[in-house]
């Protein structure tokens, strides 16, 4: 049954994938823009043009060049960057290495905070330390990341000089240098998901301390931290994992404007780039990227849920 559920997951994940490649593909060929003359500039003849658009495909059948499309992906080839001529993969490859490493430091701050948080909320419930934990997480969720970001800049890099502005990172780079060129792009990504995790815990142990085996742990004396860690937490942990994974997802594909304001070389700042350019290959593959990012995460969440929870292996 488990396994069966499972395999759903998985399929539906994959045809999701396919559904948004469809979209990608429409989405990009519908801009206002002629690929052709992007390339070859304003000052290209007719035949100039109808010559590059014949050597790219452009006047196929767009089922024709969106079949093309997903073929070249299935092997493994991205296509070739129209500006620079360069292969998409190969550019790719470091860049999104460096947005996974820096979704990973960010998720690896916030995701226990988070908990941490949330928990000490419900154990104060009602209290000042409930009240402010919720009032920071308020007000943390109802700024922006730009705004965030750019406070981060004016005080740690402009006025304090202690990180600096831009997020220059290459490989090899010493670690101690990387953790310091990194730490306020992640703090921002942290302070941007922390408030969601952590008030989507809070909710999800609350829900489950109105319960009626949590009502009869109290009338057995037990402590309210003793309540909540064997009773509470362990029966909300489905919602809360797929909390987790959502945000973790959007730590991925939701990097854009962060990397953007850190000039941070990663699949974000690569996609600007390119849309600027009118690169439409480069677009339709750094957005297949992070749709597969965002769906991927999105199944594990739904499995881990399956795992967690024997009550949804059984649905009604």
């Amino acid at each position: 049954m488990v396994l069966k559920l499972i395999a759903q997951r998985v399929a539906l994940g994959i045809l999701l994938l396919l559904a948004v490649s469809v979209l990608i593909f429409v989405g990009t060929n519908l801009l206002p823009s002629d690929v052709a003359q992007s390339i070859l500039g304003p000052s290209a003849t007719p035949l100039a043009l109808a010559n590059l658009r014949r050597e790219m495909g452009l006047n196929d059948p767009a089922y024709v060049r969106y079949l093309r499309w997903l073929f070249g992906i299935l092997q493994g080839d991205l296509g070739t960057a129209l500006t620079s001529g360069l292969d998409i993969a190969a550019s790719i490859k470091e860049r999104l290495w460096n947005t996974l490493s820096l979704a990973f430091w960010a998720a690896i701050i916030a995701v226990p905070l988070a908990i941490i948080l949330g928990l000490s909320a419900v154990r104060h419930r009602d209290s000042l330390i409930d009240k402010l934990i919720t009032g920071l997480a308020l007000a943390s969720t109802s700024v922006p990341e730009f705004f965030i970001g750019y406070l981060l800049v004016y005080f740690f890099a402009v006025k304090f000089h202690i990180f600096p502005g831009i997020s220059m990172v290459y490989e090899g780079m010493p670690v101690l240098d990387k953790m310091k060129a990194i730490a306020m792009p992640c703090t921002t990504l942290t302070l941007g998901i922390l408030a969601h995790m952590m008030r989507m815990t809070r909710a999800a142990i609350l829900n489950v301390m109105q319960s009626a085996y949590v009502e009869t742990a109290e009338l057995k004396g037990l402590s309210a931290f003793a309540v909540i860690r064997k009773h509470a937490f362990p029966n909300a942990i489905a919602p809360i994992i797929n909390v987790i994974m959502l945000n973790l997802a959007y730590l991925v594909v939701g990097v854009v404007v962060v990397e953007v304001i850190f000039v941070y070389p990663g699949m974000g700042q690569y996609l600007v780039d390119h849309v600027a350019k009118r690169d439409v290959p480069v677009v339709q593959a750094v957005g297949l990227i992070f749709a597969a990012v965002y769906i991927s995460f999105n199944v594990v969440a739904d499995v881990a849920s399956i795992l967690a929870n024997p009550r949804l292996r059984h649905p009604r």
